[in-house]
C-alpha cells in the first residue's frame, strides 16, 4: 500500500470525555456528517472523528490500492486504544476491516458498531442488497458533477423516512464546512461499494458487535439482514422501524441511546 502523502498524518478531531467512540462516514461524505449527533454523545463518550483518506480533511491521503483494506490499514494508528469503532455506510466497511485486523500490529478495539452497513453492499444471487447499474449510474455522473451526484445519493438514502428533506439539508449543511473530496477516492469509493464482499470474514469478528439498520433503508434492505446475522451470528442487530440510511440523523436521541447502552455494555465487560 502506498500513500502519497505519507509524510503528512492523517487529522482527527476529537470532543468529550470517557471511554473511546471513532466515527467513520459514508461515501461522498466527511465527518461533518455526524456534527450534529456527536453533542449526544460527548457528555459520557469521548469521541473521535475520522476523514476516510481521499475525503474532507484528508482528502490528501490517496492510498494505492484504494480500498477497504488500505483505508483500515492507514486509519489504524489513529484509533485510540480500546475504542469502539462505528462505521456509517462505507465506513461500516471500513470499521468492519478494522476489526477484524484487531489484535494486530498494535490495534486492540473494544467493540465495533456498523450503522447501515452490510459486508456486501451490491446485490447478487440471494443477496438483497444495492443495484448494480444504479452505482453504475452513479459512477457515470460522478465524471461530470460531483454536487449533483452527491445531491442524488443523499435523496435516495434519506428515502422513506419521515423527516427526508430535513435529513439533507443538515447533511449537506455540515459537510459543506469540510474540503472537497479527491476525484479518485469518489471513484474508488464507489468502486469499493460495488466490489468490496466481507461476508466470508466477518464470522471472524471477535470484539462486541452491534449492527444499527434502518428499516425503511433502501441501501440496505431489511431483507438482508437475516442473512447477515446467520454470517455474523456473534453481533446484535437493532432495527428503527421509522429510520432509512442515517439513523443518527432522523432519529438521533433514539440512536444515541442504543449506541450508549451497547457501549456501557462492552466496557463495563471489560472492566469486570
Amino acid at each position: 500500500m502506498k500513500d502519497l502523502h505519507t509524510n503528512t498524518p492523517l487529522v482527527t478531531r476529537t470532543q468529550g470525555t470517557g471511554n473511546d467512540l471513532v466515527f467513520l462516514h459514508g461515501w461522498g461524505m466527511n465527518s461533518g456528517a455526524f456534527t450534529s449527533f456527536i453533542p449526544y454523545l460527548t457528555n459520557s463518550f469521548r469521541v473521535t472523528t475520522i476523514d476516510l483518506p481521499g475525503f474532507g480533511e484528508n482528502a490528501q491521503h490517496v492510498p494505492s490500492p484504494y480500498n477497504a483494506e488500505s483505508l483500515a490499514q492507514l486509519i489504524a494508528p489513529y484509533i485510540p486504544p480500546e475504542s469502539i469503532v462505528v462505521g456509517w455506510s462505507l465506513g461500516g466497511l471500513v470499521a468492519q476491516r478494522l476489526a477484524l485486523l484487531s489484535g494486530n500490529k498494535g490495534l486492540a478495539l473494544k467493540g465495533l458498531v456498523t450503522i447501515a452497513s452490510t459486508p456486501r453492499f451490491i446485490a447478487g444471487p440471494c443477496w438483497p442488497g444495492i443495484a448494480g447499474d444504479l452505482l453504475a449510474m452513479f459512477e457515470s455522473q460522478l465524471e461530470s458533477n460531483y454536487n449533483r451526484t452527491l445531491e442524488r445519493f443523499l435523496a435516495i438514502q434519506a428515502m422513506g423516512s419521515d423527516t427526508a428533506r430535513q435529513d439533507i439539508k443538515a447533511i449537506r449543511g455540515h459537510i459543506s464546512e469540510y474540503p472537497e473530496p479527491d476525484q479518485h477516492a469518489l471513484k474508488q469509493g464507489l468502486r469499493i461499494l460495488s466490489t468490496e464482499d466481507l461476508r466470508q470474514d466477518i464470522g471472524r469478528i471477535t470484539v462486541p458487535t452491534l449492527r444499527l439498520y434502518g428499516r425503511l433503508d433502501s441501501l440496505v434492505p431489511t431483507s438482508g439482514i437475516d442473512r447477515i446475522c446467520e454470517l455474523h451470528p456473534q453481533a446484535d442487530t437493532v432495527v428503527l422501524p421509522h429510520a432509512a440510511h442515517a439513523p443518527f440523523i432522523s432519529h438521533s436521541q433514539q440512536s444515541a441511546d442504543i449506541l450508549f447502552s451497547f457501549a456501557s455494555s462492552v466496557y463495563q465487560q471489560k472492566a469486570s
